[in-house]
């Protein structure tokens, strides 16, 4: 049984140093499997950073319509419905009606609509401008501009669209009142001529007015810059002399 005792002894004394060595590999295997943690964890903590929340937000905000990116959809969407229905009605009308006085008075009116919306409402909410004539005692036709302060810059989206359906449709009028005359059908070129005519107001009325109000900017940007130096050198002229 001495011998016996021994021998289960040493089994246990031998096989013990193992167990601590697996224990011990175990550990270090835990702590080399550390820094990937960490690695990771470095990986997933920029998903909510600035650059990707950044692009997210521009991506995001390309996805969304331009009701949603507009200042003013309201008036977006007139300014879009009254000039589109007009040249619906024109392009389509007879398909459906072919009575043409019908079409022609629906025409025109949707066209008087745009003029005075245009003109009066979502040019002055969507880019900042709106002008009209003045009438001088003596009888003189004076053009008057109105802008917007230059610190506050106005919507891009509505800016866009803005300049885009004004020029854009103008030309459309006038392929129309091309084809009409090419037709030689007289009874739509009046149609045409009311268009263009409408369209070409508010064309010519904002272009001059967005000049006028670049060349306002610009004269008062340098007018300040002027005051600045001026009131620097007085300054420092002040000082020399003092």
């Amino acid at each position: 049984m001495s011998k016996l005792e021994q021998t289960f002894s040493t089994t246990v004394n031998v096989e013990a140093p193992k167990a601590e060595g697996e224990m011990e590999s175990t550990a270090n295997l835990l702590s080399q499997a550390g820094p990937f943690a960490r690695i990771e964890g470095d990986i997933e903590a920029p998903s909510g950073g600035g650059t990707n929340s950044s692009f997210g937000d521009t991506q995001s905000n390309s996805n969304q319509s331009i009701w949603k990116q507009s200042s003013h959809p309201v008036a977006l969407g007139f300014h879009l419905f009254f000039r589109s229905a007009a040249l619906l009605v024109y392009l389509f009308g007879s398909l459906f009606i072919s009575n043409f006085p019908f079409i022609f008075i629906t025409c025109v009116l949707l066209l008087s609509f745009d003029f005075w919306t245009v003109k009066n409402v979502t040019g002055r909410l969507l880019v900042g401008l709106r002008w009209w004539n003045d009438i001088q005692e003596d009888g003189k036709n004076v053009w008057m501009f109105e802008s917007r302060d230059p610190s506050r810059p106005v919507n891009p989206t509505d800016s866009r669209i803005f300049w885009i359906s004004l020029y854009v449709t103008f030309v459309l009028w006038a392929i129309c009142g091309f084809l009409s005359l090419i037709r030689f059908d007289t009874k739509w070129l009046l149609i045409v001529a009311v268009a263009l005519t409408l369209n070409f107001a508010n064309v010519l009325g904002y272009t001059q007015c967005d000049k006028d109000a670049k060349r306002k900017w610009a004269t008062g940007f340098a007018s300040q810059n002027v005051g600045w130096v001026g009131k620097l050198f007085s300054s420092g002229v002040g000082r020399v002399f003092s």
